[in-house]
């Protein structure tokens, strides 16, 4: 996922459950992509004893709208802020620095989480269970092993579920207030890819033309030409009067796709001449260009669809993969489920079953009546965790049963390939990215709206 800098922190080891997307109801229907979480470990004490002697007592830093910040909770931040850092290297800025940065940090979060509680947005308790057990499964630990790990990390539970609770709501106030009102149109996917290929050369553009050709005969007047130049800029102003261009076409053309309402048809703009490529490459769609000379005569154009072409090279390997999926509940433990499983392997190892019959008969996903059958897939189409497994195995293995957060699985590998994405699937692809970068914009202003509309009053400088 994206990193969102004014967003709550993703500083925090807590916070990297911002991306708890088992809570939208989309990625609840199947093998979603999702972020990768992490179980924190026990942050190290700090290094060096403030200076002064509210060392041990704890104090206001800041008041958002009323409501206090506490040094401990900047403190308590600040030692998994420097535990993540650490781990992934490079400098590290000192306390003093990260400290006040900490605190902007739960400011930002406190205002956003005081603006849902106002919008009346909640999390029950059924969600934070969700999370929890999402929490150890991706971190192939049953919830009972993932309690047991906290607390011997000296983590106290109901501090871990109140952070998941603070993260989901984070996460359900963003959804409502920025990413539900982002829009991504045809023509930003093709800047995307403009801007990708570098110049949105003649060799990307596909181009839908309406043409209206007004023939100027060899040794022709200049009196018959000024005519037929007339003639050709009221078809144009017709045109961009919003007239059928069709009946444009059919009254004033007289090149051979009149009878087709002058319309060219979609081509690559390397398959057009470069007079009307030069001419309408810079149109909207529904733009008019003309009347244009060239030798044949004067021409009129409307650009009747445009889009950029697919990116070349786009060459991925994709896997072909079947599954049984057991799902958790009160009548089937995580323990009888993995059990269950690994009875079913031996059963097709030995040649007792097929994974086909065991896949129509037992699992609970919707591919059961394919036999377990995913289809082709593109790496990142299903959960971390997944998609891991996936990879590990070559065409023919079977896995282990493992645990995802929809459940046990068994997967068999059935087959890879080389594949060079559709133009269709390319501009999907590239959806999303700019999907992302609009929510990550929207985000970052709508956090500074917020963050600007709070009263904060800064009491104490936090002593790391």
């Amino acid at each position: 996922m994206t990193d969102r800098s004014t967003a709550p922190s993703r500083l925090s080891a807590w916070c990297l459950c911002a991306s708890l997307l088992w809570t939208s109801a989309a990625q609840a229907q199947g093998l979603r992509p999702s972020g990768q979480l992490n179980v924190p470990r026990n942050p190290s004490p700090p290094t060096s004893a403030p200076a002064t002697g509210q060392a041990t007592a704890d104090y206001i830093v800041a008041l958002v709208n009323s409501e206090p910040i506490t040094n401990s909770e900047v403190r308590q931040r600040l030692a998994r802020v420097e535990q993540q850092l650490s781990e992934r290297g490079g400098a590290m800025p000192s306390r003093e620095v990260l400290a006040r940065e900490v605190l902007e940090q739960l400011i930002n979060e406190r205002a956003q989480l005081q603006q849902a509680t106002e919008l009346g947005i909640t999390v029950d308790e059924a969600a934070v269970t969700q999370a929890e057990l999402s929490v150890a499964a991706q971190n192939q630990m049953t919830p009972e092993a993932l309690r047991r790990r906290l607390a011997a990390e000296g983590l106290d539970i109901n501090r871990f579920r109140g952070d998941l609770r603070r993260q989901i709501l984070l996460q359900r106030i963003h959804e409502r207030q920025v990413d539900s009102r982002v829009r991504v149109s045809e023509a930003d996917i093709d800047e995307f890819i403009r801007d990708q290929q570098g110049s949105g050369s003649a060799d990307s553009l596909e181009l839908n033309l309406g043409h209206v050709l007004v023939t100027v005969p060899e040794g022709a007047s200049e009196q018959r030409v000024q005519e037929l130049q007339a003639r050709a800029q009221q078809a144009a102003e017709r045109a961009r009067a919003g007239g059928d261009f069709a009946a444009v076409a059919r009254e004033f053309s007289d090149a051979p796709e009149r009878a087709n309402g002058g319309l060219l048809g979609m081509r690559a703009a390397n398959r057009l001449p470069e007079l009307f490529v030069n001419a309408t490459r810079a149109l909207n769609v529904g733009g008019v260009a003309g009347p244009l000379r060239s030798p044949a005569g004067f021409h009129v154009l409307k650009v009747v669809d445009k889009r950029q072409g697919a990116m070349p090279g786009a060459t991925i390997t994709q896997t072909r993969a079947r599954h049984i999926l057991l799902r958790t509940s009160a009548q089937l433990s995580e323990a009888e489920a993995l059990s269950r499983l690994a009875g079913y392997r031996q059963q097709i190892a030995s040649g007792q079953a097929t994974f086909e019959a065991l896949a129509r008969e037992h699992s609970q996903d919707g591919s059961a009546p394919q036999g377990g059958d995913l289809g082709w897939a593109n790496p990142g189409q299903f959960v971390p965790e997944f998609e891991q497994a996936m990879a590990n195995l070559r065409p023919g293995e079977m896995s282990e049963p493992l645990v995802s957060r929809f459940g046990v699985h068994l997967i068999r590998v059935e087959e890879r390939r080389q594949n060079t994405l559709s133009q269709r699937d390319q501009r999907e692809m590239v959806r999303g990215l700019v999907r992302e970068k609009k929510i990550d914009e929207a985000l970052n202003t709508w956090a500074q709206d917020v963050r600007g509309r709070a009263f904060v009053e800064l009491r104490e400088a936090p002593q790391p």
